[in-house]
């Protein structure tokens, strides 16, 4: 049974969302209109080169390409949007140096890349351009980067342009393709909804509906493994064997948050999750520690109160995961975050609580766990109002028995088996529940 919402607190909500519900999530308008038409560009190599007044970043392109430049403040990023570029960077390449502390890459939205340079203080582009080739070298692009005071990086972010994200969410809506409804079209802020739109139930006799999300992807590679294997790659590996072994048993249809290595940003998780009427949401994640003799699984679910210090400190990491990327949420209307959160009621919660048991109780028989393995957090991700929802962290990619695993597909594969079964078993409480 869903929840109803309360009339003081819908009526704010649809207020709400007649002041956000705007636009598609179509194009980046500082891309020349025919770049999806052009072959895509492949990125070669990346180094970086310290000079004394300058720190110059060379990327390597087969073919030459359109960028666009801004800069976001708290932490120091400068943020590079090119066209969707096929990244194949050599393992050793060189990506810190000077007043550059770490290069972030990756597909952001189809057609779109972003590269995100993590600075260690104030810089500004002193100069950007795109070399031909010559001499046997490919097109390279250079960005000489030189030091600036806080106050000119502040006033430069300001005047910038948004994100991608906040450039759609700016502009008007598009009509409809023909043939196509404006659901297409439009971005519903997550945990709001439409007015007049009827609550969400669950119909009976359809196959349950079941989000896997794989956590981090594109410019947001999460964690890094000593192997040099990185979160995103270990999540969505995980994400497609749960969802084959999900659909092998005809009962479920199942679906993910991205399909590829691209950034979705956390709100759009739960939205996605909610837009396909999902009766369950599981986010996958393997983190890293200091501490590498730490190894087990683990299940959360939310909590504005944090189970332990190492919850709070994970979740709050995550939840930071959007600013990797290069979105500057500091515009983000704090009344949508409140009446997320209100509307997490304890229906929901109890019942996400009741899956993380159902599938503690299945993973102790594929690995170890950690002690009081279902933990509470508030992760973003788990705010969806009306799905029960859960955060599986697989492992620690720090710890070389579980990095071994989580690499391995029968593994995988016994750990998606157990999956199966914790959700066979919590949804068919649920059935029990309903036919009563």
């Amino acid at each position: 049974m869903k929840w109803p919402v309360r009339a003081g607190m819908q009526a704010k909500a649809r207020q709400i969302f007649v002041a956000l519900m705007v636009a598609a999530l179509t194009g980046f308008g500082c891309l020349p209109s025919d770049a999806h038409a052009a072959a895509m560009a492949t990125a070669t190599d990346l180094r970086v080169g310290v000079h004394s007044d300058r720190t110059r970043l060379v990327i390597d392109l087969s073919s030459k390409v359109e960028v666009s430049i801004f800069a976001v403040a708290d932490p120091y990023r400068l943020i590079v949007d090119l066209p969707e570029i096929e990244w194949r960077f050599p393992s050793d390449a060189s990506q810190k140096g000077g007043v550059i502390d770490a290069v972030r890459y990756g597909l952001v939205q189809p057609g779109a890349s972003r590269l995100v340079l993590d600075l260690k203080q104030p810089a500004r582009v002193a100069n950007s351009y795109v070399m031909p080739p010559s001499e046997g070298k490919a097109y390279r692009l250079v960005l000489d980067l030189m030091s600036t005071d806080q106050a000119s990086f502040l006033a430069a972010s300001r005047a910038a342009p948004p994100p991608p994200q906040q450039q759609a969410a700016l502009a008007p809506s598009p009509p409809p393709a023909a043939g196509k409804s404006a659901s297409a079209v439009v971005s519903i802020p997550a945990g709001i909804q439409p007015p007049g739109a009827p609550a969400r139930k669950p119909e009976r006799n359809k196959r349950r509906v079941i989000v896997i999300d794989p956590g981090h992807g594109g410019a947001d590679p999460g964690a890094l493994a000593p192997s040099g294997i990185y979160e995103k790659d270990i999540t969505l590996a995980a994400a497609k064997d749960f969802k084959r072994r999900l659909e092998a048993t005809k009962r479920y249809d199942v679906y993910l948050t991205r399909e590829s290595d691209t950034f979705v940003r956390l709100r759009e998780r739960i939205a996605i999750a909610r837009a396909k009427n999902a009766d369950l949401f599981i986010s996958l994640h393997a983190d890293t520690l200091t501490a590498k003799g730490v190894r087990g699984l683990s299940v959360y679910t939310l909590s504005e109160k944090a189970s332990d210090k190492e919850a709070a400190d994970l979740a709050e990491k995550e939840n930071k995961a959007d600013l990797i990327a290069g979105i500057d949420l500091t515009s983000e209307n704090p009344n949508v975050t409140n009446i997320l959160i209100d509307l997490a009621q304890r229906e929901t919660m109890n019942e996400s609580a009741r899956f993380a048991g159902h599938l503690v109780g299945e993973l102790r028989h594929v690995s170890q766990v950690l002690p009081q393995a279902h933990r509470f957090a508030g992760f973003a991700v788990l705010k969806a109002p009306d799905v029960p929802s859960v955060l599986l962290e697989m492992g620690f990619l720090s710890n070389p028995l579980d990095e071994r695993a989580l690499t391995d597909p029968a593994y995988r594969a016994r750990m998606a088996d157990s999956l199966v079964q914790a959700v066979a078993r919590f949804f068919g409480n649920n059935q029990r529940a309903d036919r009563g």
